[in-house]
């Protein structure tokens, strides 16, 4: 078992490190357009693996490599713009690290390369024609997101047992969301699970979609993969506690805030390698002759604190099976 701080700290540091901009460009010095539908907030505790990715590709931000930094917070029509904005300023390299970033990083520029971290299948999306030899000027990390949403219900029914309702909350915004409704409902049926779906895509359907998972006396809450949800982080999580619904996220952040547990791709080795994966470009390797790396490891965090507010014994199971848990 093991421990962990929170990264707000960290993460306040990591962001204010990171905040060099053009204005201060010693001539010469390439920079590094990071584009993003999340919020800086939500970024923030990546960027030091991301900086260690660099560093193994010997760049060290402020000596010999600055970053702009562009997000979205969410909006994701507000992308295109930002996109422009950071072509225009003839930046070496876009990195985008989620997937409507890379499509419309891809859809800006053909020739500025750019490396991204993409959920779901480059190839089936049309982003690249080829894992090991993308075609184009975009290459990266290739992490599994809607996939997951199965063993994430199989992880929380593991938790709660005996629970009764569990609520799935999607995006229909999202043209993942009928995927990721189908594949779960599917799921919940071979386990003779009781399950509702709830439509979250706008702040204004938080507090509603509460409203009725207190109503209808709810269980337990699964949240889809969704970078919406990642914005309103620290809303969701605080009306999990005010409602004493335990919940299932999709990415640690959750539950180093406070949420009871996820399960997801490691973050931290994907934004790694992106940032070596940059590094590389920055020293002239084409997109086209590096791979799209498949991450392939896991993470299961659990938090201890949130377990015992919620009068939830951690099966032992679960404590043995755990990446990290949070005391």
């Amino acid at each position: 078992m093991r421990r962990r701080k929170f990264l707000g700290v960290v993460g306040g540091a990591a962001a204010s490190a990171w905040s060099l901009r053009t204005n201060a460009q010693p001539a010469g010095m390439p920079v590094i357009g990071y584009f993003s539908s999340r919020s800086s907030k939500s970024e923030a505790p990546l960027l030091p693996a991301f900086n260690k990715g660099l560093e193994e590709a010997g760049f060290v931000l402020g000596r010999n490599v600055l970053v702009e930094f562009r997000h979205s917070d969410g909006q994701d029509d507000r992308l295109p713009a930002l996109a422009a904005d950071l072509v225009r300023r003839n930046v070496s390299v876009l990195v985008a690290t989620d997937r409507p970033s890379s499509f419309v990083a891809a859809a800006a520029t053909t020739t500025i390369p750019i490396v991204s971290v993409v959920g779901r299948d480059p190839v089936r999306d049309g982003l690249v024609t080829s894992l090991n030899r993308p075609d184009r000027n975009l290459t990266g990390v290739s992490i599994f997101t809607i996939e997951l949403g199965p063993k994430r219900l199989e992880l929380l029914r593991e938790m709660v047992p005996n629970v009764g309702e569990i609520a799935f909350i999607a995006n229909p915004k999202s043209t993942a969301a009928a995927a990721q409704i189908n594949e779960v409902t599917a799921a919940a049926k071979s386990f003779g699970q009781k399950i509702v779906v709830l439509n979250i895509g706008a702040e204004a359907d938080v507090s509603p979609s509460f409203e009725t998972i207190a109503q209808r006396k709810v269980g337990a809450v699964l949240y889809s993969a969704n970078l919406f949800y990642q914005v309103m982080l620290e809303r969701l999580v605080g009306l999990a506690a005010r409602y004493a619904v335990p919940a299932m996220y999709e990415w640690r952040e959750f539950v180093e805030g406070g949420g009871l547990m996820s399960y997801s791709t490691s973050r931290a080795e994907a934004w790694r390698q992106v940032g070596l994966y940059a590094g590389r470009v920055l020293q002239g390797t084409r997109p086209a002759d590096l791979p799209i790396v498949q991450s392939t490891k896991f993470d299961l965090v659990i938090n201890r604190r949130t377990a015992k507010a919620l009068g939830l014994e951690i099966p032992p199971k679960l404590l043995f099976t755990a990446d990290e848990v949070i005391e």
